[in-house]
């Protein structure tokens, strides 16, 4: 009796019929809305990660320092002034010495030698700026992957929370049977325990959703304890052929680029190594003041000796296996992409096909399930854990489905990624 006085008060708690409740149990806890605070769009977010990540400010400082590069190396090193004077020893006065010397050289390298010096310069900056590229392309795939996350954690969190309504109305449902004798206390207790666990999962949502959030605010350079409010841009509908996305990526992937241009910065190195055979020379004028003489002028011209050509030849075979290897990157760059594009190609089209599975088959599936045991357990041709069970069905179909549209948008940015380039969701749009 103690247990049946115990229960009486769980049944004035819940005062809806629960007719009502099983009638509406298919549309609830569907997770329209998610999280609070303002609706952020994904757009938005990756522009700020644009324009404010440190690691990519830091970066593109470092890109357009390289930039600064040729101009240095095609400019001539610095001449050189002297001055000297000569005396007797006996009167010698510096500065004031009977002779005087003042005297100018300029180096100059062999023709040639500048240029290439300032053209490989140009393609070491073009790498910088193709890495910079890759960064971006990383951070990109970066926020997106936070944000679906965000967004699919958000909409879980938000089925979760309708569920209390459905599980309550259980609840009250057990307690009904086991004031009227048409259950045991054990189902009533079965479902106290899964409201206890009910109230558990909402914590781990809750926890999972701040760390998306703190992951987000990380990427584009905001305190990580800012709000972040509502995702709302889910992911694209979209059609892609990988045999197009595989030839788009040979003209568009970073690492591609990278490593043709690395190829032709080998081959200018090689033949700044050829040059090294050829001299360096010097020009240089002086001008002697002598007291009590006509003051003279001269004119000096000087080369270096490249003697020892061990060592150019030395510089030059290591040029060469420098460009071979060059070209072996640029074939292990195109393989490793054309995997890339095939490996997230194939990840984001089976999510998306098991979406659609989930959402014309498994959805419907355990809607009617939980519908008929409903009724059953009203009926009493249905026990409680049936009952259960179907619930969790219908609640982990829901939660399956916002994870699978997840998991598009994921793969969908990896799949860019590995492309190397936005994808349109009109593929017609990218050629």
């Amino acid at each position: 009796m103690r247990s049946r006085v115990v229960y009486q008060g769980v049944i004035r708690r819940c005062q809806a019929p629960l007719l009502l409740l099983f009638l509406l149990a298919p549309s609830a806890g569907r997770g329209d809305a998610g999280g609070t605070g303002p609706e952020i769009a994904l757009a938005d977010l990756v522009a700020l990660a644009l324009r404010d990540n440190p690691a990519l400010r830091a970066s593109r400082a470092g890109w357009e320092a390289g930039r600064e590069r040729p101009g240095r190396e095609r400019a001539l090193p610095n001449p050189m002034f002297l001055y000297g004077g000569m005396d007797e020893t006996e009167t010698f006065s510096f500065p004031d010495t009977d002779e005087k010397r003042f005297e100018i050289e300029q180096r100059f390298p062999w023709f040639g030698k500048r240029d290439l010096g300032g053209r490989i310069a140009e393609k070491e900056a073009e790498i910088s700026g193709t890495d910079h590229a890759a960064l971006e392309r990383d951070l990109v795939m970066q926020v997106k992957d936070a944000y679906y996350t965000l967004y699919a954690i958000q909409r879980i969190l938000a089925i979760t929370r309708d569920e209390e309504a459905v599980l309550d109305g259980m609840r009250a449902a057990a307690a009904a049977q086991f004031e009227t004798g048409g259950a045991g206390l054990d189902d009533a207790l079965e479902a106290e325990t899964e409201i206890t666990l009910w109230k558990a999962r909402l914590l781990d949502l809750e926890r999972d959703q701040t760390i998306a959030a703190a992951r987000l605010n990380r990427l584009i350079g905001r305190d990580p304890g800012a709000p972040i409010g509502r995702a709302v841009t889910p992911p694209p509908e979209a059609n892609h052929d990988p045999e197009r996305l595989l030839a788009l990526a040979r003209e568009t992937s970073p690492e591609i680029e990278n490593a043709r241009t690395a190829i032709e910065a080998s081959g200018l190195r090689r033949d700044l190594e050829r040059k090294e055979y050829y001299p360096d020379y010097l020009l240089g004028a002086e001008y002697r003041s002598l007291d009590g003489a006509e003051d003279m002028a001269m004119f000096r011209l000087g080369i270096d000796l490249p003697i020892w050509r061990g060592k150019y030849g030395a510089g030059v075979r290591g040029a060469e296996l420098e460009l071979e290897s060059s070209r072996a990157a640029l074939e292990d760059a195109e393989v490793q992409t054309a995997y890339e594009v095939r490996e997230a190609y194939a990840a984001w089209d089976t999510a998306r096909r098991a979406r659609e599975l989930y959402e014309s088959a498994l959805l419907p599936q355990a809607e009617a399930r939980f519908q008929a045991s409903a009724a059953a357990y009203r009926t009493g041709r249905a026990d409680f854990r049936g009952l259960l069970e179907s619930e969790r069905l219908l609640l982990n179909a829901r939660v399956l489905l916002v994870t699978k549209e997840m998991e598009i948008g994921v793969e969908l940015a990896r799949l860019e990624r590995a492309v190397g380039t936005e994808l349109a969701a009109d593929p017609a749009r990218e050629e």
